[in-house]
Protein backbone atom coordinates (compact mmCIF):
# COMPACT_ATOMS: atom_id res chain seq x y z
CA UNK A 1 0.00 0.00 0.00
CA UNK A 2 0.85 3.47 -0.38
CA UNK A 3 0.00 6.48 1.87
CA UNK A 4 -0.18 10.03 0.47
CA UNK A 5 -0.40 13.02 2.66
CA UNK A 6 -1.35 16.70 1.20
CA UNK A 7 -0.78 19.95 3.02
CA UNK A 8 0.52 23.42 1.64
CA UNK A 9 -3.74 24.46 0.52
CA UNK A 10 -5.45 27.98 2.37
CA UNK A 11 -6.57 31.34 1.30
CA UNK A 12 -5.23 33.29 -1.56
CA UNK A 13 -5.98 36.31 -3.49
CA UNK A 14 -6.40 36.30 -7.06
CA UNK A 15 -2.85 36.66 -8.19
CA UNK A 16 -1.18 35.26 -5.47
CA UNK A 17 0.64 31.82 -5.09
CA UNK A 18 0.49 28.33 -3.43
CA UNK A 19 2.71 25.13 -3.65
CA UNK A 20 1.00 21.90 -2.54
CA UNK A 21 2.74 19.33 -1.18
CA UNK A 22 2.00 15.46 -1.31
CA UNK A 23 4.48 13.17 1.29
CA UNK A 24 4.35 9.46 -0.18
CA UNK A 25 5.04 6.27 2.30
CA UNK A 26 4.52 2.66 2.26
CA UNK A 27 5.47 0.79 -0.90
CA UNK A 28 6.59 4.01 -2.67
CA UNK A 29 9.00 1.71 -5.02
CA UNK A 30 5.80 0.43 -7.11
CA UNK A 31 4.78 4.22 -7.85
CA UNK A 32 5.47 5.22 -11.35
CA UNK A 33 3.48 8.46 -12.14
CA UNK A 34 1.81 10.71 -9.58
CA UNK A 35 -1.01 13.63 -10.08
CA UNK A 36 -2.86 16.44 -9.25
CA UNK A 37 -6.38 16.59 -9.25
CA UNK A 38 -9.10 18.92 -8.17
CA UNK A 39 -12.64 18.65 -7.01
CA UNK A 40 -15.39 21.55 -6.90
CA UNK A 41 -18.81 20.19 -4.76
CA UNK A 42 -21.01 18.90 -6.81
CA UNK A 43 -19.05 18.60 -10.00
CA UNK A 44 -16.66 15.57 -11.58
CA UNK A 45 -12.74 15.33 -9.94
CA UNK A 46 -10.59 17.15 -12.74
CA UNK A 47 -6.99 16.52 -13.70
CA UNK A 48 -4.98 19.07 -13.03
CA UNK A 49 -1.08 17.64 -13.82
CA UNK A 50 0.88 14.59 -13.92
CA UNK A 51 4.39 13.44 -13.55
CA UNK A 52 6.72 10.83 -13.67
CA UNK A 53 8.01 9.54 -10.32
CA UNK A 54 11.42 9.04 -11.19
CA UNK A 55 12.21 10.25 -15.15
CA UNK A 56 10.92 12.87 -17.30
CA UNK A 57 7.76 13.69 -18.32
CA UNK A 58 5.34 16.03 -17.27
CA UNK A 59 1.69 17.03 -18.38
CA UNK A 60 -0.95 19.63 -17.50
CA UNK A 61 -4.56 20.27 -18.36
CA UNK A 62 -5.08 23.29 -20.67
CA UNK A 63 -6.60 24.75 -17.79
CA UNK A 64 -3.55 25.51 -15.95
CA UNK A 65 -0.85 25.34 -18.36
CA UNK A 66 1.74 27.73 -17.91
CA UNK A 67 0.66 28.74 -14.07
CA UNK A 68 1.20 25.28 -12.50
CA UNK A 69 4.40 23.60 -12.26
CA UNK A 70 4.44 20.05 -11.34
CA UNK A 71 8.12 18.98 -9.33
CA UNK A 72 9.13 15.82 -7.26
CA UNK A 73 12.00 14.88 -4.82
CA UNK A 74 12.65 11.67 -5.06
CA UNK A 75 14.39 11.65 -2.28
CA UNK A 76 11.78 12.90 0.05
CA UNK A 77 9.47 10.88 -1.80
CA UNK A 78 7.13 13.98 -1.97
CA UNK A 79 5.76 15.43 -5.41
CA UNK A 80 5.10 19.44 -5.17
CA UNK A 81 2.28 21.75 -6.93
CA UNK A 82 3.64 25.35 -7.34
CA UNK A 83 0.69 27.21 -8.16
CA UNK A 84 0.70 30.82 -9.46
CA UNK A 85 -0.98 33.42 -10.81
CA UNK A 86 -4.03 32.10 -9.10
CA UNK A 87 -7.56 33.04 -10.47
CA UNK A 88 -11.41 32.29 -7.81
CA UNK A 89 -11.67 29.35 -10.32
CA UNK A 90 -8.75 27.68 -9.04
CA UNK A 91 -10.92 27.33 -6.14
CA UNK A 92 -11.10 23.41 -4.89
CA UNK A 93 -10.46 20.75 -2.68
CA UNK A 94 -6.73 19.15 -4.42
CA UNK A 95 -6.08 15.34 -4.35
CA UNK A 96 -2.51 13.96 -4.66
CA UNK A 97 -2.94 10.42 -6.95
CA UNK A 98 -0.19 7.76 -7.44
CA UNK A 99 -0.52 4.94 -9.66
CA UNK A 100 1.15 1.63 -10.62
CA UNK A 101 1.11 2.69 -14.35
CA UNK A 102 3.78 4.14 -16.45
CA UNK A 103 1.50 6.31 -19.03
CA UNK A 104 0.75 9.55 -17.86
CA UNK A 105 -3.14 9.27 -16.94
CA UNK A 106 -5.56 11.91 -17.38
CA UNK A 107 -8.42 9.89 -15.97
CA UNK A 108 -9.46 9.60 -11.93
CA UNK A 109 -9.68 5.75 -12.79
CA UNK A 110 -6.10 4.82 -14.19
CA UNK A 111 -4.96 6.03 -10.41
CA UNK A 112 -4.40 3.36 -7.50
CA UNK A 113 -3.65 5.60 -4.27
CA UNK A 114 -5.42 8.86 -3.50
CA UNK A 115 -4.36 11.44 -0.65
CA UNK A 116 -7.11 13.04 1.72
CA UNK A 117 -7.24 16.43 -0.27
CA UNK A 118 -6.47 19.61 1.09
CA UNK A 119 -8.33 22.72 -0.17
CA UNK A 120 -7.51 26.01 -1.55
CA UNK A 121 -9.28 29.01 -1.78
CA UNK A 122 -8.84 32.37 -4.01
CA UNK A 123 -10.48 35.12 -3.30
CA UNK A 124 -11.41 37.86 -6.27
Amino acid sequence: QVQLVESGGGLVQAGGSLRLSCAASGRTFSIATMAWFRQVPGQEREFVAASSWRYGPTYYADSVKGRFTISRDSTKNTVYLQMNSLKPEDTAVYYCAATRGFSIATSRSEYNYWGQGTQVTVSS
